[in-house]
């Protein structure tokens, strides 16, 4: 076949156009990649929020994984699936630059990421990780949740923008996890919560009567050595709480005049005290998720009703779970440090032998019961403080109806309303007054410890 040299340029050109058009294709995205258009802050909440709504229904039924436990856990779950996406978040810092000891893998430079698969991968990892011995029913729902997310977010990359983008939050995840191993207190505690080796004090130096299992069910100490937890935010002289107010079974002491203050709280309880105290509970397994996992439940409500972005949703249950996580190291370090009776033994003691409480348990029909730990301070108002403090900082003065419980029909379950976070914290706190389980000092100092934790989270190095 003859060709004219103008014919042979003709072909010549056709020929270099597909051999550029088949190395277009053949090309990896990142080619094309712009870091700019690949933001976490360009993609939804979704991956946090499915993950932590399945957490609330996880958490209720996991063995072991009661305050302050839980929160501890939360912590090291939140922190991972931050550091899987902040490579992402260009005004953010990892926090491995702070947390020395927490070797982290890095990113890929000018490589793209889908962070929602990566945030998808970290919190699967961790969940899997940290509750291995739930019931099969819930193993199954992490298995098929990792799935559909990972199955809604891998359509829209590259098979190698998926495959980096799980590698990524599987290896940060586990580097976590292992970072965690080393507060040897800490990780595997839900696996021995009440301790055997514990036995309490039965009497102060100058003669007050210690805290000692309540009645009616006389349940042993709950992790009496967490006080040995580490710490994300808080330095250790922060650990411990203000000396409680003087013992003393005398009328006219100020130890017993809050003794009376609960009596005559819970003696004459109106509808609504009532109301407040079963609302905010949430202290029986299996019953509700335990008094830290509210404090995500609150959140969750807002990350949907505001309409945080995936940036701004990790970084707020980063700091949440670690202020939460830190309050309960330094409430129960406190506890186990000052050993304050509780107003059930004191009370009946004292006051009246025939007095009860309000906490009564619909799973078995107990009643008058108290939580398995010393009074001062208070768990539920240090976790308050914390939440309070942290939702504070991210959404300012900001209106809040709770539904954590809507539908409930065991106990007060009807949503309530607060004018601004501060006062939700407030209500959660003190709520342990009309429930007849702690003094006023318990929930004052637990709600100034929560604050702090909370406090001392936002100034870690959050951004650049």
């Amino acid at each position: 076949m003859n060709f004219t040299n103008q014919s042979k340029k003709f072909l010549w050109a056709l020929l270099a156009i597909g051999i550029m058009a088949l190395s277009s294709c053949n090309r990896d995205k990142d080619d094309d990649f712009n870091a700019a258009d690949n933001y976490a802050s360009t993609y939804s909440a979704k991956v946090p929020l499915e993950w932590n709504k399945l957490m609330l229904d996880i958490d209720r039924f996991a063995p072991g994984y009661r305050p302050p436990a839980a929160a501890r856990m939360l912590a090291y779950t939140q922190l991972a699936a931050y550091e899987a996406v902040v490579p992402g978040m260009p005004n953010n810092s990892s926090m491995a630059k702070h947390f020395t000891a927490l070797s982290l893998p890095i990113a890929e430079a000018n490589k793209e990421y889908s962070w929602p698969l990566a945030a998808n991968s970290a919190y699967a990892t961790m969940y899997k990780l940290f509750y291995p011995h739930v019931k099969l029913f819930y193993s199954d729902k992490m298995n098929s949740l990792e799935k559909e997310l990972a199955a809604e977010y891998t359509n829209s990359v590259s098979r190698e923008v998926s495959t980096r983008s799980i590698a990524l939050g599987k290896a940060v995840a586990e580097a976590v996890y292992e970072w965690s191993k080393t507060d040897v207190q800490g990780h595997d505690a839900y696996k021995n919560p009440r301790p055997s080796t514990y036995t309490p004090p039965t009497t102060g130096a100058n003669g007050e009567k210690l805290w000692q299992p309540t009645f009616p069910d006389y349940t042993p100490a709950l992790f009496p050595y967490w006080g040995k937890v580490r710490t994300f935010a808080l330095k250790e002289n922060e650990k411990t709480a203000k000396p409680p107010l003087a013992w003393s079974e005398d009328p006219n002491s100020k130890f017993y005049t809050q003794a009376k203050e609960v009596k005559l709280w819970v003696d004459n309880a109106t509808e609504e005290d009532k109301w407040i105290a079963e609302y905010w509970s949430d202290d029986f397994f299996e019953l509700t998720f335990e008094p830290a996992a509210r404090l995500i439940s609150i959140a969750n409500q807002m990350v949907e009703a505001d309409g945080l972005k995936l940036d701004e949703t990790l970084e707020l249950y980063a700091k949440l779970t670690m202020a939460l996580s830190d309050a309960g190291v330094a409430v129960w370090n406190s506890k186990y440090v000052y050993n304050v009776e509780r107003p059930i033994s004191y009370i009946r003691r004292v006051m009246d032998p025939n007095w009860k409480t309000l906490l009564n348990n619909p799973m078995n029909g107990v009643k008058s019961l108290t939580p398995e730990f010393p009074a001062y301070p208070s768990g539920h108002s240090g976790f308050a403080g914390a939440g309070a403090g942290i939702l504070t900082h991210i959404f300012g003065a900001h209106e809040m109806t709770d539904d954590s419980h809507v539908g409930r029909t065991e106990f007060y379950s009807k949503s309530r309303s607060f004018n601004n976070l501060s006062e939700l914290g407030a209500e959660d706190a003190y709520s342990r007054l009309p429930l007849g389980v702690h003094f006023r000092m318990d929930c004052d100092e637990g709600l100034r410890l929560g604050y702090l934790a909370a406090l001392r989270v936002t100034q870690l190095p959050w951004k650049k």
